[in-house]
């Protein structure tokens, strides 16, 4: 395993590959084949100022001409829109909106709003892609079962494709079921009733306004030791970027507490701030990393390295969606 420049050297006796859409490149690794059991199905969101849409709960919209719908999700004063299903066999590490994707979505919500949105509302985009296990009927990803399968090779590698976000408690369990019979390990699940990390003690009725708000429904009963960093340091209680409710001090709790190696990490996986706002994060980029640099040991040069890459990310990302240059204060405010 290659881990901040040096190898680390692992050995186990039985091996869990939840590789996702990378799932057959591991196993060929295994057996020396490529299995092609993943048909990779592609999916994107857009994010707009919420006065575009003013739903307050989320809403369904169907797809014009398409069996499909797509779920509009407020988010404090953004929504966000998705998500399509199409086909991908381009690079696995770094799926993109296309023009054509942008298109589906505006098409569909403009059908069901009246406020017009255009490529100039849209403040972020992301995409993704879903494991599916192939079918060889299914013409249409959208057609393919979400249905996860479990599979262990002849050297013991357990594999587990397919499968979505909302049945991860159940694939988890089918897989360490199968774990269990390579180590010949019988016992019952200790982890069933266990609540995630910020849920033990964490009272969702309580009262609360402004930072505490925002901290709770991130953290839950662990939002305590952030709102500490942000509240022992005026700097810390700054806008981590200008628009958006997170603050500084959640950076440094993501470095410290949440692994986060990258400036990326922080603004795109930690945080939304890139997937909300996308030119408001890249404005914000030599702030966050100047914060975070301390405590990642980064020297000047690696600093600005982060900076250059993230960057360059956002570039390739609004360009390869054919999309303008926004800033959230001129579109929530206008």
């Amino acid at each position: 395993v290659a881990a901040d420049g040096a190898d680390i050297e692992v050995r186990a006796r039985v091996v869990v590959n939840a590789t996702g859409v990378w799932a057959d490149e591991l196993r060929a690794l295994d057996d020396g084949r490529d299995t092609q059991s993943i048909r990779p199905a592609k999916g994107i969101h857009i994010t707009i100022p919420w006065a575009k849409t003013q739903n307050d709960v989320a809403v369904v919209i169907p797809v014009p001409k398409d069996r499909r719908s797509l779920f509009v999700v407020p988010w404090g004063d953004l929504a966000y829109i998705g998500t399509t299903d199409t086909d991908y066999d381009g690079p696995l590490d770094d799926p993109q909106c296309t023009p054509d994707d942008i298109q589906y979505i505006l098409r569909a919500l403009n059908a069901s709003v009246t406020t017009g949105v255009t490529e100039s509302d849209i403040l972020g985009t992301w995409a993704g892609l879903r494991p599916l296990v192939k079918d060889a009927v299914s013409a249409k990803t959208a057609d393919l079962s979400r249905r996860h399968a479990v599979r262990r090779s002849a050297s013991g590698v357990v594999t587990i494709t397919g499968g979505k976000l909302t049945t991860y408690r159940r694939m988890a369990a089918d897989t360490v079921d199968e774990v269990s019979g390579v180590l010949d390990v019988r016992r019952r699940s200790s982890t069933k009733h266990v609540v995630l990390a910020g849920g033990e003690g964490f009272d969702s009725e309580q009262p609360r306004t402004g930072l505490d708000a925002h901290l709770a429904s991130r953290y839950g009963a662990e939002a305590g030791e952030v709102a500490r960093l942000a509240t022992a340091d005026d700097d810390l209680s700054r806008a981590l970027v200008p628009g958006l409710p997170y603050v500084r001090a959640e950076a440094l709790h993501a470095v410290r507490h949440e692994m986060a190696r990258t400036l990326d990490d922080v603004l795109s996986r930690r945080t939304r701030a890139r997937l909300l706002a996308r030119d408001d994060a890249g404005r914000a980029a030599d702030e966050v990393a100047a914060l975070i640099a301390p405590e990642l040991g980064w020297s000047e040069d690696q600093q600005r390295q982060q900076v250059a890459d993230f960057r360059d990310a956002l570039t390739a990302e609004r360009t390869s969606a054919a999309l303008p240059e926004t800033a959230l204060d001129a579109t929530i405010g206008a």
